[in-house]
């Protein structure tokens, strides 16, 4: 199993920076739902065992130690809907949830971890991206694990009321169950229009309106 560890956070205390915060996002490559970012910060003295990159968890396991977390760290989750996804793509989107979640904690932090190479370039705060950042600082895997189980249960509910797309199962990422129903039952309000494979079937559906001479005077068919 990977074993992130406490290293980079102890370094960077070691430097004066008491409040070492650790982000991660998750969706960017979803079809449909938010995309989301969690900030956590980890009290050195109570770090729940099992912390790791939440993509080698169980189910069960992430909502386990999600909630061990939210008891023992200073979490904060902040989330950009498909409606900003679409207007300002899905990169900056990213960062933008990245630094809502990094200023919605209960007490600032002094500098971020930050998976993978996307930090926010108008942060109050100094910030490190580390790469496969999940993998090698424990807050930056405790924030995965907070941000799937999040965002999965958010894809969950709304799958309740869009239950043909799987949405229960691959949580709005383009399987092959997802994109089947996505061209046989169209587009929900929760897909990102800018997505590809969302805007080709946009694009066929209203050319078959246009063919079968249902495309409303307003020049949109949704």
């Amino acid at each position: 199993m990977i074993s992130p560890d406490f290293s980079e956070e102890e370094r960077l205390m070691a430097d004066g920076y008491d409040r070492v915060v650790g982000v991660d996002e998750v969706g960017r490559g979803a079809l449909s739902g938010p995309v989301m970012a969690a900030a956590v910060v980890l009290d050195p003295s109570f770090i729940p065992d099992g912390i790791t990159d939440s993509k080698i968890l169980t189910s069960h396991q992430r909502e386990t130690l999600a909630q061990k977390i939210h008891q023992s760290a200073d979490v904060s989750i902040a989330s950009v809907n498909v409606e900003i996804i679409d207007q300002i793509n899905i990169t900056a989107a990213s960062r933008l949830a990245t630094k809502k979640a990094i200023l919605s904690l209960r007490i600032p932090a002094d500098i971020a971890l930050v998976d993978g190479n996307h930090i926010p370039s108008d942060l109050d705060i100094p910030a490190l991206s580390l790469v496969r950042g999940d993998t090698r600082s424990l807050s930056i895997a405790a924030a995965s694990i907070v941000a799937k189980v999040s965002r999965d249960n958010i894809m969950q509910e709304l799958a309740q009321d869009y239950p043909s797309y799987g949405w229960e199962r691959n949580v709005g990422y383009p399987t092959k169950e997802h994109v089947q129903a996505l061209g046989r039952l169209g587009v929900t309000p929760y897909h990102r229009r800018s997505f590809k494979p969302v805007k080709t079937v946009i694009q066929s559906q209203t050319v078959k309106q246009i063919k079968s001479g249902r495309f409303g005077q307003s020049g949109s068919a949704f």
